[in-house]
């Protein structure tokens, strides 16, 4: 059963239905259901499919299109010398095909493209001198590798300049895809479990679709992630093995990023990396954000040149906190981990996580949809030794003339407001304006899991958006 993918879909009927030859390009991180929308999107038939074999050679890459062109109708037990020659040979697929469009799809192909292949010069050829010049070919490529994609394709300055039609980007499920995708396969989840899942597995649908009927969340987690067999026990080094061909220059990254839950700008990840502020850093963190793993925003009052750089994959952040280190050899580590306080203070962090990732349903539930505005951070240090700064979680700086000043708690009931944090919530409103010296309303605004209690603390909040209001499309 296919899951949202409204847009994707809808876009891959347009590129269908077109009078002229497509090009689409569907990309996204590892795991995310690329290969499935496609599949399910076109009924599992096409006039030729193939997909690149991983860690192979050019020899063995071009064996498996030759074993592809033969399931495709193409009778020949020759085994194309070079990619030219591969593509001549899909040619007379095509060729030989009845059907009104024909459906070329093209998974992974960024493990095709080995050393010295010249493979992406041979796609370019069979595209604009032969493919482009008809009316009846959707060409659809696809690639974990999102970075090959964009470098290779998007930014490519040869012979795919601008040729893509259409870029597709499959993004990972929002919670509340992920409460349809559970439900659909009967697991019985609260929405309490959802968010605590998704802090785990972030909207990865394959992480999800290994939840087994009739476990807890934390049963399933320990089976999968703890237990000796976990089928996701070694997932980190095989998702950013995939991903990259020089994997361990990235890892260097998020690790240095996992310890800063605030982020860093980019000449702090040049001291703490020791690596030179070149073009080969800019290409690490390009090709991290291009794949979902960090997300680059800019202080509150700053332009560009001042980004901080988060790493936001749930997942890789999980890896580092409870996984890389973790010397237990507990198969229940995570159930039997439920009351401790390493748990407690990391589901804070984390549940601050998912709702930067689902700040559309947040401007929602505010009623700012339509208005125009930016989502960003900001902090001060502390001025004197009996200060100790402040930091806001997430500001979101409206066109409207407002500023939502965003305070964000995970709890497993109503937040309730005490006496000292109500003076620490009116001191951050009044450090942030005076520091930024903004004309702007500033309206406190609480997203918590169940809402905020009314007590005698309460009546400062301005607005408030909850666990439901983040299930929201």
């Amino acid at each position: 059963m296919l899951i949202g993918r409204k847009s994707q879909k809808a876009e891959l009927q347009e590129a269908l239905e077109s009078e002229y030859s497509e090009f689409v390009a569907v990309y996204g991180r590892r795991r995310v259901g690329k290969t499935f929308l496609i599949r399910e999107m076109f009924n599992y038939h096409f006039t030729f499919e193939h997909a690149g074999v991983a860690n192979s050679n050019m020899q063995e890459q071009l064996y498996a299109w030759k074993s592809s062109l033969n399931d495709a109708g193409l009778n020949t037990k020759d085994v194309p010398s070079n990619w030219l020659e591969a593509f001549d040979m899909l040619k007379d697929v095509i060729r030989a095909s009845d059907e009104k469009k024909k459906v070329i799809f093209i998974d992974e192909m960024p493990w095709m493209d080995t050393p010295r292949s010249r493979f992406v010069s041979a796609l370019e050829f069979f595209w604009n001198s032969w493919a482009s010049a008809r009316k009846d070919i959707l060409l659809i490529i696809c690639g974990s590798a999102t970075s090959w994609i964009v470098n290779n394709v998007f930014k490519n300055h040869g012979g795919l300049h601008n040729r893509v039609t259409h870029r597709i980007f499959v993004e990972p499920f929002c919670l509340a895809e992920c409460e349809e995708f559970v439900k659909s396969r009967n697991i019985a989840l609260t929405r309490y479990d959802i968010i605590e899942g998704y802090m785990i597995m972030g909207g990865v649908p394959f992480y999800w679709s290994m939840l087994e009927r009739g476990l807890s969340l934390n049963q399933n987690v320990d089976k999968l992630f703890f237990s000796k067999n976990g089928k996701l026990r070694y997932e980190f080094n095989e998702l950013y093995d995939s991903l990259f061909r020089n994997p361990d220059k990235y890892i260097n990254v998020v690790t240095i990023l996992a310890n800063k839950k605030s982020g860093m700008e980019r000449e702090e990840i040049v001291a703490e990396a020791k690596v030179p502020n070149n073009g080969n850093l800019t290409k690490i963190l390009e090709d991290l954000e291009h794949c979902g793993f960090i997300c680059r925003f800019n202080k509150f009052g700053q332009n560009k040149n001042n980004a901080i750089y988060r790493l936001i994959d749930n997942f890789t952040l999980f890896y580092f906190k409870f996984m890389a280190n973790n010397s237990q050899n507990d198969e229940a580590f995570w159930t039997n981990s439920y009351n401790t306080s390493t748990r407690y203070s990391w589901v804070g962090l984390a549940f601050e996580r998912v709702c930067f990732q689902h700040v559309v349903q947040i401007k929602n539930a505010l009623g700012i949809g339509g208005v125009t505005s930016a989502v960003c951070s900001w902090s001060i240090a502390p001025q004197n030794p009996q200060d100790n700064g402040a930091q806001i979680d997430m500001l979101i700086d409206r066109a409207d003339n407002v500023i939502n000043l965003c305070e964000i708690k995970f709890s497993h009931d109503e937040y309730k407001i005490d006496k000292d944090y109500d003076q620490q919530l009116r001191r951050k409103i009044s450090r942030f304006a005076e520091a930024t010296n903004t004309h702007k309303a500033i309206h406190l605004t609480m997203i918590t899991t169940y809402g905020v209690a009314r007590n005698a603390y309460w009546n400062q909040v301005q607005k408030e958006v909850t666990a439901d209001d983040l299930f929201k499309d």
